[in-house]
């Protein structure tokens, strides 16, 4: 089995990277090969599989069909401008976000084999006002152009699957808490901030109130919910190829309770409250906590609370202690 990982550089593809080489096969079939694409070149963790590197723009005439004539079985679409970018270039949002999806969708349509393709929509494609807990047949109506891109990404997704040139599946993930590295320019870069930060000994800044309400889920559990969506039978997905992923729904306040259960209280004074309107007014326009009840049926799960995910990133990213 060969795999294509687009946005095989960030952080999420370089560790799903490293999981398929750990693991070797993926939902009982064995790993023949990877195929790595980005803007800048990846560097995979990978030493146990055959690993092709390619870089450049994917929607630049014959780039996608340069990776899709690799025929791969699995393709984990991971490309994509975050939302603050998104939100303040709009061109390269739209060029990135759909431009690259629509040529990537259309090689593989045109290459005919059909591989399973699992694309990473976001929770962004809803939009205000929506209720305390949203249902999954709440109807998406994003606010921002990152949202509006991954909306078409899905609604493409769902017709190329409904003709047969690819089997499909979106997840609307969750914001990924608590992201490893440097910030981003995602609006939610904060969320990541306030815990990550203090865990470094370094300080950090809340730019909105503290009882914002979001929902999270750890790069473990992102990882796995990808996994997921590549073995599972696709057959009661039907027509809707888009699922809202579980997670975890706390407020800013719980957050910063959990940090200090779990690392103390000399980590919480590390964080700055300093208030931005332009990131609160994007904030304002998500979603908050979901019900997730087709993709909990699905077999998808989620992290058992905010704790769970701050002691993931310290056994993953900080070697079992914070500070480390």
């Amino acid at each position: 089995m060969k795999i294509l990982i687009t946005g095989a550089a960030g952080m999420i593809g370089r560790k799903l990277v490293a999981r398929l080489d750990r693991d070797g096969a993926l939902g009982g079939r064995a790993i023949e090969a990877l195929v790595l694409h980005d803007i800048v070149a990846p560097d995979p963790e990978a030493g146990g599989l055959a690993v092709t590197t390619l870089t450049g723009d994917l929607a630049a005439p014959g780039a996608a069909e340069a990776l899709v004539a690799h025929r791969p079985d699995i393709v984990f679409h991971l490309a994509g401008v975050v939302s603050g970018e998104a939100e303040a270039n709009f061109e390269l949002g739209y060029r990135v976000n759909l431009d690259g999806t629509r040529a990537l969708l259309e090689a593989i349509r045109a290459a005919g084999h059909a591989p399973r393709v699992v694309f990473t929509s976001s929770i962004a494609v809803f939009g205000a006002p929506f209720p305390e807990v949203i249902p999954d047949d709440f109807h998406p109506t994003p606010l921002t152009s990152y949202g509006t891109q991954k909306l078409i990404g899905e609604a493409l997704l769902n017709d190329y699957s409904r003709r047969d040139f690819l089997d499909g599946v979106a997840l609307r993930l969750p914001t990924i808490c608590v992201r490893p590295g440097k910030p981003n320019k995602a609006a939610s870069g904060f969320f990541s901030g306030i815990i990550r930060e203090p865990l470094a000994g370094q300080r950090a800044v809340l730019p909105v109130p503290r009882e914002v309400v979001h929902t999270h889920a750890s790069p473990r559990s992102a990882l796995g919910f990808l996994l997921h969506a590549a073995a599972m039978d696709t057959a009661p997905l039907g027509g809707r190829r888009a699922l809202t992923l579980p997670g975890v729904g706390v407020s800013v306040a719980e957050q910063i309770a959990a940090l200090e259960r779990v690392a103390g209280p000399d980590a919480v004074a590390l964080i700055d409250e300093v208030p931005d309107p332009t990131v609160r007014a994007i904030v304002a326009g998500w979603p908050t906590r979901f019900t997730a009840t087709r993709a909990r049926d699905l077999g998808f799960e989620a992290d058992a609370d905010f704790d769970a995910i701050i002691r993931a990133h310290i056994e993953d990213e900080l070697g079992g202690a914070p500070g480390n």
